[in-house]
């Protein structure tokens, strides 16, 4: 098969001294409620070989799950429009600098935690230390995607929370397709590793390094799913 990048992105990139090429596979826009079985072996089976390993986008995965929040259902308080003034803007999408964020956060985390994390964010700012609000709410709220129509207008009035059981889905996937996966949450500033199936022998800093530069892409690329191969020599 040939190898194909998004634009802007490589088809090689080296980890540990081997060499991996990735290929992007465009797949149809993922519904909520989809089976990510059926997702992976329509898309995955017929290019995939023993050994290749699939790096998986949490959000199809978790929109698969139906792990949404609209925003009808969430009552934006003041609490939640106060913060959310002083709180910064990503352009990779919504933050609790958006009010809906701030009272998603306050929900799931508690107001007092979210005070707390609030006042520390401000004061490690000032000796450039990012991330602190975040660090202290916890991964369900950092992770919380949508509410953002700017790439995808489908995504503005929902909320996609963090996949359930990540290594789970993992290794059903494997144990049901045969096909090693890691799940994802990555962009252009920074990838995380959520879970992998068992049967990845790789390291976890080795398997953030295949997709260190977000061969994925954050735009409508269409590209949730990414199969990397070693390459032979």
């Amino acid at each position: 098969m040939e190898f194909q990048a998004n634009e802007n992105k490589d088809v090689e990139i080296a980890v540990n001294g081997k060499i991996y090429m990735r290929h992007a596979i465009h797949t149809h826009f993922v519904q909520i409620g989809e089976s990510y079985l059926e997702i992976l072996k329509k898309y995955v089976l017929p290019l995939y070989e023993p050994g290749d390993i699939v790096s998986c986008s949490e959000k199809i995965i978790a929109l698969c799950q139906k792990r949404i929040v609209r925003r009808e259902d969430i009552k934006i308080g003041f609490w939640a429009r106060l913060l959310s003034r002083f709180a910064s803007h990503p352009s990779t999408g919504v933050g609790v600098g958006e009010t809906i964020k701030m009272q998603y956060a306050i929900n799931k985390a508690g107001l007092l935690k979210v005070l707390y994390a609030s006042i520390a964010s401000a004061i490690t700012k000032i000796f450039g230390k990012k991330g602190v609000f975040y660090e202290i709410v916890g991964q369900e709220v950092s992770g919380l995607d949508g509410f953002y129509d700017h790439v995808w207008k489908e995504y503005g009035d929902i909320g996609i929370e963090m996949p359930a059981d990540p290594t789970g889905v993992c290794n059903e996937v494997y144990d049901k397709l045969g096909i090693q996966m890691m799940l994802v949450d990555a962009n252009d500033l920074g990838q995380e590793l959520l879970g992998h199936s068992d049967a990845i022998e790789l390291s976890d800093s080795e398997l953030i390094g295949l997709i260190r530069d977000n061969p994925a892409g954050q735009g409508r690329q269409c590209t949730p799913l990414i199969l990397i191969r070693e390459r032979r020599k």
